[in-house]
């Protein structure tokens, strides 16, 4: 048979297995929405994320699922709400006036007020603070642009009083979840010993992850290969938003600005094409140099579009207090929008493991990067050592120790890095990711890739088998 007919073979064999288990969309952070409804110390919300994380979606379904009715307002679409928060910042007044131009009582404690693309608006978001003060009875949440609520005029950010959350793209979990293939998420969290999965399960985790490093994470891209599985469709879907952020450059920074943002965003695949994927300024351009492009750097963190990890040449508390701010990597936010960029074909999906050695492993460092940060929510750091002759692709902070994390996209994962961090260090385990099945490789805990998100879970097992 030649390779199109099993291109093809396979793409309608994945169709039909996706659209015969399709779920709606489940996020993980609706739990922790609705630990904020009951929390005694509820404020507003601000619900933080890059564009197009599903924001507004799971807002709303956290309404019409937990409240007796919603009040949506978005802030872009009707610049006049803006109006109602001009006069002054009496809450009752601002929510009496709301109800009135919705046509409907906004009732305390039973309805969900959202205020969507709240950055729009500078006295929107002020008024959270005079909510949270004299009308917490009332539950507000909002969402917008982190370029807009981080550039918002200082006087409008209502510091310490509003509670916040963070959206990421979907996890490889959650993209199980929403292909229908819950019964694997679940069986990755249930496991108890750190032995070899039934081979099965591994072949079948590897043919999923593969569709998730080509789909990746953001929910119209998921939605569309969940429904239909057409993958030229994802990749269209992925170029628009792609376009999107493009297009946020020119609306939210300077003019100065904007040029090196594009030169940066579009340098990432090739930066992390390179054996030493740390960033180099004259990789965007010859004559860029870092001071020049620092403000640029930071623009795209703060937009949620980058993660960076930083470097660390020990591995002591607090982790954070021993990075070289002036050594990183950068890593994309999501890994179906890295190939996307590199404009990685479709049929690319049958090639066996070969998808994930594609450009030197960028992409299995990206997965698990933008899975990282999803999960602790902090900075990432690397290990490099003192001479530069050896580095750590991650550096994981527990309460009582640091270990270290390697990422390889193959199954011939020897590396005399991880056994000179072990010499150096001596941490109670080594800790390494690969294609290869779950199991103890001597004092390395080797984690499949597609089990990367339960790598807290997993840790602590193997500590407790290796330290009872």
């Amino acid at each position: 048979m030649c390779a199109v007919a099993i291109f093809f073979c396979e793409l309608l064999t994945l169709g039909i297995l996706l659209l015969s288990g399709y779920n709606a969309m489940k996020r993980d952070i609706y739990s922790k929405l609705l630990l904020w409804k009951e929390s005694e110390r509820r404020k507003p919300l601000v619900l933080k994320g890059a564009r197009q994380t599903g924001k507004t979606y799971i807002l709303k379904e956290l309404g019409r699922k937990e409240y007796k009715d919603v009040f949506y307002f978005n802030f872009e679409e009707d610049a006049g709400l803006d109006l109602f928060f001009q006069k002054n910042m009496d809450p009752q007044r601002i929510i009496r006036e709301l109800s009135i131009y919705s046509k409907r009582d906004i009732t305390p404690e039973k309805d969900l007020i959202i205020f969507d693309e709240i950055q729009a608006s500078n006295n929107a978001l002020n008024s959270l603070k005079y909510i949270h003060e004299q009308a917490n009875e009332y539950h507000v949440a909002a969402a917008g642009s982190l370029l807009g609520i981080k550039f918002s005029s200082p006087k409008s950010f209502p510091v310490g009083k509003v509670n916040f959350l963070n959206l990421f793209p979907l996890s490889f979990p959650e993209f199980l979840s929403a292909a229908g293939e819950e019964r694997y998420r679940n069986f990755l969290e249930s496991v108890a010993a750190i032995e070899p999965l039934p081979v099965p399960f591994h072949d079948e985790l590897i043919s999923l992850l593969r569709s998730y490093y080509f789909t990746g994470g953001m929910p119209e891209a998921v939605r569309c290969f969940t429904e239909t599985g057409n993958l030229t469709e994802v990749r269209t879907i992925h170029k628009e938003i792609i376009n999107s952020y493009l297009l946020d450059f020119a609306k939210h920074a300077s003019s100065t600005d904007i040029p090196k943002l594009s030169h940066i965003w579009n340098s990432i695949p090739s930066q992390l094409a390179r054996e030493n994927k740390k960033f180099m300024f004259s990789a965007v351009r010859k004559t860029a140099r870092a001071r020049d492009y620092e403000n640029a750097i930071v623009w795209l963190e703060d937009a949620g579009l980058i993660h960076r990890a930083f470097a660390a040449s020990t591995a002591r508390h607090p982790l954070q207090g021993y990075v070289n701010q002036n050594i990183f990597k950068v890593y994309a936010l999501d890994i179906g929008l890295l190939g996307a960029m590199v404009d990685i074909s479709a049929e690319i999906l049958v090639r066996g493991d070969r998808f994930f050695n594609e450009y030197q492993g960028a992409f299995v460092e990206n997965y698990v990067a933008q899975h990282l940060a999803a999960m602790f929510e902090k900075p990432l750091v690397y290990w490099k050592s003192e001479g530069k002759m050896a580095e750590v692709d991650f550096l994981l902070e527990t309460e009582d120790t640091i270990l270290p994390l390697e990422v390889k996209a193959g199954i011939n994962p020897k590396s005399k890095s991880l056994s000179s961090y072990d010499i150096q260090f001596q941490p109670p385990l080594l800790c390494r990711s690969t294609l290869l099945n779950l199991k103890f490789d001597g004092r390395i805990l080797n984690i499949p890739l597609y089990a990367i998100s339960n790598l807290k879970h997993l840790v602590q097992v193997a500590r407790s088998v290796r330290n009872p």
